[in-house]
C-alpha cells in the first residue's frame, strides 16, 4: 500500500511539473495549434484576407486561421452556424441592433491595445455601458461610382453636376448619346447610363434609403431609438430611384431589376463598360481594378442629391466592425485578438489594409499611409471637406432594410406597389418591428 501511494504521489508530482512547465511556455512555441475561424461579408476583399491571414500564419505557426466569406445573407447564414455549434470565433456586427442582438456572444474588447488610436466616433456603435465591443473594419463612403472616361468622351462635364437638376440633365443627354450610338465605336459594350441592382436589398434598403433617411434621423443611434418615421423626404427618394432604373437597360420594364444583382452592377456592369454610373462606394475598386485596371483608375464619385435637402455631400461611415466570439475558448480569443492587432495595428498590417483591401483606415496611427486609389481618395476629399452625411441605416430596425424596404423597392420598381402604398407600409413595419 505504501508503494501504491508512493507512486501515486510521485506520478501527481511528476505530472504538476509539466502542468507548470506548459503554462509557462510561450504560446507560439508551444507545439499545441490553435484553429480560429473568421467569418466575414465583404466578398471583395475574400482574396485578400485569405492572403493576409497566411501570413500571419507563416509568422506564427501555431496558429490556423480559417477565413470564410459569404456576401449573401449573411445574417441568416451567421444565425445558423451559432445554433449548429460551428460558432466562428471572429465575425462582424454592423451597429446598435446587431449589438444588442449578439450583446451575450461579444467579447469585451475595451483593453486591446488599438482602442485608443481608433478615430473619433468610429467606436460610438460598439460601445454599450463603457465599454467597446467591435474593432472598426473601415470608413468608406458611397455615392453615384462613374467612369470618367465615358462622361468626357460624351462632352459632359461632371463638376457641373451639382445638384438632382443638373444630375438629371446630365443622365439625359448621356442616354441620347448611347442610343443614338455616338459612342458605340470607343465603348461597343455600352448599353446604359445606369445599373440598378435591386436584387441587392441592402443596397437599396440600406444605401438609397439612407439618403432620405439621414436628413430625418441624423444618427443611428437616434435611428436606433426611433420609435417610428415620418419619412419626410419619402418624394425626394422616389425621384432617385425612378432616375436610377429607368436609364437601366431594363428602363422599359423594371420588374426584371429584381433580378439584377450586385455583379451585374459591378464586375458586368461598370467595370466593362456596360453601364457609365452605379450606386456603389469606395469598397468596389478591387473588384473592377481586377477587371480592368484602366477602368479603375478613371473612377469617380458624386453625391446622390436629395432634392432641395442635401444634393452636396456622400454618406460615410463605419461599414461592420470585427467581434470576437465571448465563448470561444481562452486560447481562441487570445488569437483572435492577436490576430486582429497585427492586421491592424502592425507596419505589416497597416500596408495590407491600405494597399491591399484598399481601406479608409479607421485609426489615427496610420501617419502617411492613405488610401491610394481612386474612389478611396474622392471620399476622403468630400470627408476633408466637411461634405458627408451619416450612415443611419445601422440603427435601423432588424430586418427592416432589407426585408421590408428593399423587398417593397422591388414591389414598387415591379408594379405591384404604388410608392404611396410602399412608403405606408414601410412605416408602418418599422413601428411594429420597435414594439
Amino acid at each position: 500500500m505504501k508503494k501504491i501511494i508512493s507512486l501515486i504521489l510521485c506520478c501527481l508530482l511528476v505530472g504538476s511539473l509539466f502542468v507548470g512547465c506548459g503554462s509557462k511556455e510561450p504560446k507560439s512555441g508551444s507545439g499545441k495549434s490553435t484553429e480560429i475561424v473568421l467569418y466575414q461579408f465583404k466578398l471583395e476583399i475574400a482574396k485578400q484576407l485569405d492572403a493576409a491571414a497566411q501570413k500571419y500564419m507563416d509568422k506564427n505557426p501555431n496558429v490556423k486561421v480559417r477565413v470564410e466569406s459569404n456576401g449573401e445573407g449573411y445574417t441568416t447564414t451567421l444565425k445558423a452556424k451559432m445554433q449548429s455549434g460551428q460558432e466562428p470565433t471572429i465575425f462582424n456586427v454592423q451597429g446598435p441592433s446587431d449589438v444588442e442582438d449578439w450583446m451575450n456572444k461579444l467579447e469585451d474588447m475595451s483593453n486591446e491595445p488599438w482602442v485608443k488610436n481608433a478615430a473619433n466616433g468610429t467606436l460610438t456603435d460598439v460601445t454599450k455601458d463603457g465599454k467597446v465591443y467591435g474593432l472598426p473594419a473601415a470608413i468608406e463612403g458611397y455615392g453615384f461610382v462613374y467612369n470618367k472616361l465615358i462622361f468626357k468622351d460624351a462632352g459632359i462635364d461632371v463638376a457641373q453636376i451639382k445638384d438632382f437638376a443638373s444630375l438629371e440633365k446630365a443622365v439625359k443627354e448621356l442616354d441620347k448619346k448611347i442610343k443614338s450610338g455616338a459612342l458605340k465605336e470607343k465603348y461597343p459594350d455600352l448599353e446604359a447610363v445606369f445599373e440598378y441592382p435591386a436584387k441587392e436589398t441592402w443596397l437599396t434598403g440600406q444605401h438609397t434609403s439612407n439618403i432620405a433617411l439621414s436628413p430625418e434621423l441624423k444618427s443611428s443611434t437616434d435611428a436606433y431609438n426611433a420609435k417610428s418615421i415620418e419619412f419626410k423626404y419619402a418624394d425626394q427618394l422616389k425621384k432617385i430611384i425612378d432616375l436610377q432604373s429607368s436609364y437601366t437597360a431594363a428602363g422599359s420594364s423594371r420588374d426584371k431589376l429584381a433580378a439584377v444583382d450586385n455583379t451585374a452592377s459591378v464586375e458586368n456592369g461598370i467595370a466593362i463598360g456596360r453601364v457609365a454610373m452605379v450606386q456603389q462606394g469606395s469598397w468596389i475598386y478591387p473588384s473592377v481594378n481586377s477587371i480592368d485596371p484602366k477602368v479603375a483608375e478613371n473612377l469617380g464619385m458624386i453625391p446622390i442629391p436629395l432634392e432641395g435637402v442635401v444634393e452636396d455631400s456622400i454618406p460615410v461611415g463605419v461599414p461592420s466592425y470585427w467581434v470576437v466570439n465571448k465563448d470561444a475558448t481562452a486560447e481562441q480569443k487570445a488569437a483572435a485578438k492577436g490576430f486582429l492587432n497585427w492586421l491592424y495595428q502592425s507596419d505589416e498590417g497597416k500596408k495590407i489594409i491600405v494597399d491591399e483591401f484598399n481601406f479608409i483606415p479607421p485609426f489615427t496611427n496610420y501617419g502617411d499611409l492613405k488610401a491610394k486609389d481612386a474612389l478611396s481618395q474622392a471620399v476622403q476629399e468630400y470627408s476633408s471637406a466637411g461634405k458627408t452625411i451619416p450612415w443611419v441605416f445601422n440603427g435601423y430596425p432588424n430586418g427592416w432594410s432589407m426585408d421590408v424596404m428593399g423587398t417593397q423597392i422591388q414591389k414598387y420598381l415591379s408594379g405591384k406597389a404604388t410608392w404611396d402604398q410602399v412608403i405606408i407600409e414601410v412605416k408602418k413595419q418599422w413601428s411594429e418591428l420597435r414594439k
